[in-house]
């Protein structure tokens, strides 16, 4: 009977597969934000990780919230200002009003993420859309009573997929909360409805990727 030698120890070096390399960062990401999210929930520590990868995709988490801490870490440990002529003078009132730059990548990073998605979520929905007018008009060419049983199942079958299509993105926009005009096909011109998290659960934290 062979012996098992054990989990084999892995040197600490830089992959070079880039393929081994994706797969190893993103297991170490996820390792690293459970391992947070579990000092949180032990210790009730607040967190903050930001994480830029080699593509320069940033991944964050953070509990309450990664701008949170960012704002908190500053306010208790402000920078000095290198165009002051007295830098021993405590200032009583600081200008709290710059923008925190890390937050701002953070932001915009999310704002960019947001945009791509909406952008190709109305692309799909106006493709959608052209094609259920070609039906339609396709449908008052050809009335029903000329249609042999073959083609009335190829148009019932093809209107049926344009409706389940559309409903698709319908739901990837409530999903991703994203605001849109227009709901569904069966409920046409009624406005997407936005749902905010009021919840007060202490465990709950915010994570995200910005791709």
């Amino acid at each position: 009977m062979t012996r098992l030698n054990g989990r084999r120890r892995i040197a600490i070096a830089r992959v070079q597969n880039s393929r081994n390399r994706q797969v190893t960062f993103s297991k170490r990401r996820n390792g690293l934000f459970k391992k947070a999210s579990e000092l949180c929930t032990l210790c009730g520590a607040y967190v903050a990780i930001v994480i830029f990868s080699s593509s320069n995709k940033i991944y964050s988490c953070g509990h309450p919230s990664v701008e949170f801490i960012v704002d908190k870490f500053l306010g208790e440990n402000p920078q000095p200002d290198t165009d002051d002529p007295n830098p021993d003078t405590d200032d009583p009132n600081p200008d709290t009003d710059d923008p925190n730059p890390i937050v701002v990548t953070h932001q915009n990073a999310y704002v960019d993420e947001i945009n791509k998605k909406l952008n190709k979520l109305e692309n799909s929905l106006e493709r959608e859309k052209k094609y259920g007018e070609a039906l339609q008009a396709l449908r008052n060419e050809l009335p029903y009573e000329k249609l042999d049983f073959f083609n009335l199942k190829k148009l019932s079958e093809a209107l049926e997929a344009a409706d389940e299509e559309v409903e698709r993105v319908a739901n990837q926009l409530k999903e991703g909360n994203i605001k849109f005009p227009y709901q569904t096909i069966g409920n046409a011109l009624a406005p997407l409805r936005v749902e905010e998290n009021n919840s007060s659960d202490p465990d709950e934290w915010s994570s995200g990727s910005y791709e």
